[in-house]
């Protein structure tokens, strides 16, 4: 493994970078690697899931600052960098018709102006990889689909010196890839698990009306010994959590034994992409500096496209 490569990982809103991909950051940090979280919203407009806390008042009160509370304190279990990128939590529209999204919320700004604020943070962290959502965004949040939106094209234009002058000198990341966290063998394999323990399994109605689309795992990165910290930072965030709930049903050492595993699918890469890759960092120079001067490299080609596979 490459020794102080950088990481960035753009995520919609606070939370989310405790529930995808959380074990594989502190994994990296721990290796000495760079890890920057961007928070795209700062989940304002996010319900309170934790039944404990639903009627506690100082949150009803002031919402926005708990969850930057929260989120500092998952970002100090973590031990990762954080920014806030600034734009405003769309909220997830529930209803038949849908409701229409609130003026000037995250997911309804120009992607221009979405594109320019991720490409000021590239340029200033200048990652050698970049993690965010598949073109679904994980699900059907507009905001997880606005952060694919624009960290797709950031991801390309953060490079181009001609794209957003003002915004830095160009910084080209070599990798970028979707966080596949939600799969249908993951659950299959914790329904397994609990089922031979005996205990009664939440997942099998998730698995009788399973419907998603499998997604092309291309690397998976073992991180168990990190799953306690990942449970931490997502328990920090207690407004969004119930740690009684589903995901807290399948024993930590269980999970360890069955999932050991955080899976990505690789979107683009400059370098190439192996079989069963094990490390975001694969194949990129084994020194730091040789990876910075590729990134500035103008010119460069992408080897590895699965955007544009998808797209025919």
């Amino acid at each position: 493994m490459s020794e102080r490569l950088r990481l960035m990982c753009v995520h919609a809103h606070p939370d989310d970078e405790s529930s995808k991909g959380a074990a594989t950051m502190a994994k990296y940090v721990d290796a000495g690697h760079e890890v920057l979280v961007v928070s795209c919203t700062g989940g304002e407009r996010g319900s309170i899931l934790n039944p404990r806390l639903q009627d506690d008042i100082h949150i009803l009160r002031d919402l926005v600052h708990v969850r930057r509370d929260e989120m500092a304190r998952a970002q100090q279990i973590l031990g990762v960098q954080h920014t806030w990128l600034g734009f405003v939590d769309s909220g997830l529209p529930e209803g038949d018709p849908l409701p229409p999204l609130p003026d000037g919320c995250f997911a309804l700004e120009p992607l221009e102006v979405t594109t320019e604020a991720l490409v000021r943070e590239i340029r200033r962290f200048r990652p050698h990889v970049l993690t965010t959502y598949d073109e679904n965004g994980g699900y059907p949040h507009p905001d997880h689909i606005m952060c694919h939106d624009v960290s797709v094209a950031a991801f390309s234009a953060a490079g181009d010196a001609s794209r957003f002058p003002d915004a830095g000198p160009a910084w080209q990341p070599l990798k970028l890839y979707y966080n596949q966290t939600f799969s249908k063998a993951r659950i299959e394999a914790f329904h397994e698990a609990l089922t031979a323990l005996g205990e009664e399994s939440p997942y099998a109605e998730w698995l009788e009306r399973w419907d998603r689309q499998d997604r092309a795992v291309t690397t998976k990165v073992a991180c168990a010994e990190w799953y306690d910290r990942r449970d931490a930072a997502l328990l920090a965030h207690a407004t969004q959590v119930d740690p009684d709930g589903t995901w807290f049903k399948v024993p930590r050492e269980v999970q360890q034994e069955v999932w050991p595993v955080e899976e990505f699918e690789a979107a683009a890469s400059y370098v190439p992409i192996s079989e069963g890759e094990d490390d975001l960092f694969a194949g990129l120079p084994a020194d730091v500096t040789e990876a910075d001067a590729m990134a500035t490299t103008p010119g460069l080609r992408l080897i590895h496209d699965s955007r544009t596979e998808r797209a025919a």
